[in-house]
């Protein structure tokens, strides 16, 4: 066993062992010994299980989640197969290719947004409860998010009464719609932290791989929030996943909710990431009404 990677809440270890066969097996185990530390394995572990019933290649196999007592307490863990990953950004096209088909293929099992077990973005613990409103489900997301960033960073002149005026006018302006005059959002399992630091490439097939997941079924949009604050996925990324997945109706306010599916993302990166400075992240990527794909393009 020896160290492997690294991670802001988790020790990751690979893991090499010997089979009766003689044959080598590599695992990659991650611990956790705070008190998230079993909702974290445990939606993690499921995160992975349900991306892999999709999608097989598209995650690394996962075995299980457990604890074991430590002289210092108890640890939580998860173990799942070791990949040989390349660390470089993968392909655009090939990325939205498997992004989009993972998005497409998923179904919500109640047909509602959320998911059967807690998830943790970062340490965070998600408010995923199952509602059939996504105006909704995203307003308690982005709640959770905004209450557990003041009790940690303390509160800024105006912030509150930004947030609320967020709350009350800008989330169901722009979300609500989607669900009205007859029109129909279907629940889609999406990753819930699509970003550089989550991607490798496969060194065996050279396809993308997923990892540290934190699902829920969503709006399948919401998973382009994580692109617009992550710099290294620009304009063609967009492009690519659009060529495929075309904007939900509406079409012409699909940039100000990907403004607004980002908010949720800066927030989390407040929260998570303390006493750092990031306003290029933060407002980095603009991918403008100018820049979307014409809808009727075919793939490629």
């Amino acid at each position: 066993m020896v160290p492997w990677g690294a991670s802001a809440w988790t020790q990751t270890t690979r893991v090499t062992t010997e089979l009766p066969d003689d044959t080598i097996k590599e695992y990659f185990l991650k611990t956790c010994s705070s008190d998230v530390g079993p909702v974290m394995m445990e939606g993690e572990y499921n995160s992975l299980v349900a991306i892999k019933a999709l999608m097989p290649d598209l995650v690394p196999q996962t075995y299980g989640w457990g604890k074991y007592a430590t002289e210092s307490g108890t640890t939580y863990f998860l173990i799942m197969d070791f990949l040989d990953l390349i660390a470089e950004l993968p392909d655009p096209t090939r990325f939205a290719e498997l992004v989009s088909e993972f998005h497409r293929k998923s179904e919500s099992p109640n047909g509602m947004f959320g998911f059967h077990v807690p998830t943790c973005h970062g340490k965070l613990t998600q408010s995923n409860e199952w509602d059939s409103n996504w105006s909704r489900f995203f307003t308690r997301l982005v709640t959770t998010s905004f209450e557990e960033d003041v009790r940690i960073n303390g509160s800024l002149p105006g912030y509150e009464e930004a947030f609320t005026t967020l709350k009350n006018h800008v989330i169901p302006r722009l979300l609500e719609p989607l669900q009205a005059d007859g029109r129909v959002i279907t629940p889609r399992l999406i990753h819930g932290d699509l970003w550089e630091e989550n991607v490798g490439t496969s060194v065996e097939t050279g396809d993308p791989v997923l990892y540290d997941p934190s699902v829920f079924y969503a709006h399948h949009e919401y998973e382009l929030g994580m692109w617009r604050r992550c710099v290294v996925f620009d304009q063609t990324y967009f492009r690519q996943y659009l060529l495929r997945f075309p904007p939900s109706e509406p079409t012409e306010e699909w940039e100000d909710r990907n403004r607004l599916y980002a908010l949720r993302y800066n927030l989390a990166h407040s929260l998570l990431w303390l006493g750092t400075t990031d306003e290029t992240r933060i407002t980095s990527v603009s991918p403008t009404s100018e820049s979307l794909p014409p809808l009727t393009d075919p793939p490629g």
